[in-house]
């Protein structure tokens, strides 16, 4: 495994301490009622957040004596920024389309030598491209299934890849371009899936062997010096990281059964048609020990910075095979992955928003390092 990040190299240059901050949380806000524009995907915009999420998100960091404003990541962001002069931003804003566009807000906020929460600019433009990291990750030895990126739709088959294959778009997240017809089964079906997605989507195809194994996400949250910033040292392990449950989400009686597609990610967990949601997963203790493995190593090779949810499946020999990570992890209470995850254990949602701030504060140098004193360990509320 890599060695711990030296995160004083990165620190930008100090901020006055304050006890209360003003926190901008910066999102991109969809309306399922306003019509999208002419040459989109129909499945355009689905990460962007419901302003319920923003109020739930504002109403927790208010909770700790902080004031906070919601920005809208837009075009005109930057000049809100300069206007608002927020302390710090609480980022979950998935840009606005391009290349590497969950990177765009992090490098605005670079620039402007803004502090901010989440992994920084290279690390979300990496996560997003799947191609990319998954080369990342096989270079360093995790497991991956075979996968080749298509940029035309004509490209040789390589030989290692065998039907059944899964098609998607090789840079997007929340399901987008993942539907039934991801599943391929010969080379007619193929050809037409990716020409799709690149027509479609104008990126490239991403194609791997499926894997018709159980499905699991496990959340990670820290760095090698948590317990120094956080409300909740005792949430840490001696490594500094606190590794969430692991949820399966079984989609077999999903709307898209064993594909955890974007209509069966849009529905209310428990609704028809939604997958089910298990967490902590009924799996054997060897199992989970990999799979937390494999996340923290994930999260590690990409540099990301105190949180992330990494997606793993099962092949069909039952081994686990990385699929993709998520740097900017879903927040809305009760429905996003990572929330489950914590509600599962006892954490709350305020508490663990608050620790998302603090952990992303402390890089910049505005908060300081308490000194940790070992205590008895404390059972999580269930």
């Amino acid at each position: 495994m890599p060695g711990p990040i030296n995160h004083a190299e990165e620190k930008a240059p100090r901020h006055p301490m304050k006890r209360y901050w003003k926190i901008a949380v910066l999102a991109n806000i969809k309306d399922d009622h306003h019509p999208k524009p002419e040459g989109v995907p129909p499945d355009a915009f689905a990460d962007f957040d419901h302003i319920e999420t923003v109020d739930l998100l504002r109403a927790a960091l208010e909770i700790d004596g902080h004031t906070t404003v919601f920005i809208q990541a837009d075009r005109d962001l930057p000049f809100a920024l300069r206007e608002i002069k927020p302390d710090i931003c609480f980022n979950i804003a998935e840009g606005l389309g391009g290349d590497a566009r969950e990177a765009q807000v992090p490098a605005l906020l670079e620039m402007l030598g803004i502090p901010y929460t989440g992994s920084r600019v290279l690390t979300n433009g990496i996560s997003l491209d799947k191609t990319l990291t998954k080369r990342i990750w096989r270079d360093r030895r995790l497991p991956v299934a075979p996968f080749q990126e298509f940029n035309v739709g004509d490209e040789p088959l390589r030989p290692e890849l065998k039907f059944p294959l899964f098609v998607k778009p090789a840079r997007e997240g929340t399901g987008m371009g993942v539907d039934l017809k991801a599943i391929v089964k010969n080379e007619k079906e193929l050809r037409e899936r990716a020409q799709y997605i690149i027509n479609v989507y104008h990126q490239p195809a991403l194609v791997e062997t499926f894997l018709p194994g159980r499905e699991f996400t496990v959340g990670i949250l820290g760095r090698a010096d948590a317990k120094l910033y956080s409300r909740h040292p005792e949430w840490y392990e001696k490594d500094g990281f606190h590794r969430f449950p692991i949820l399966e989400l079984d989609s077999s009686r999903s709307v898209t059964p064993w594909v955890y597609s974007n209509e069966a990610k849009s529905k209310d967990v428990g609704a028809d048609g939604a997958p089910g949601y298990f967490c902590p997963a009924e799996i054997e203790p060897e199992l989970e020990k990999k799979l937390k493995y494999f996340a923290l190593r994930a999260h590690l090779l990409l540099n990301a910075l105190d949180v992330s949810r990494t997606d793993i499946r099962l092949d069909e020999e039952g081994n686990p095979r990385l699929i993709e990570i998520n740097t900017l992890p879903g927040l809305t209470p009760d429905y996003s992955d990572l929330c489950l995850q914590a509600k599962a254990e006892g954490i709350r949602y305020e508490d663990l928003v608050l620790d998302i701030l603090y952990l992303g504060a402390s890089r910049w140098g505005m908060l300081e390092p308490r000194e940790y004193i070992p205590e008895s360990p404390k059972k999580i509320k269930t």
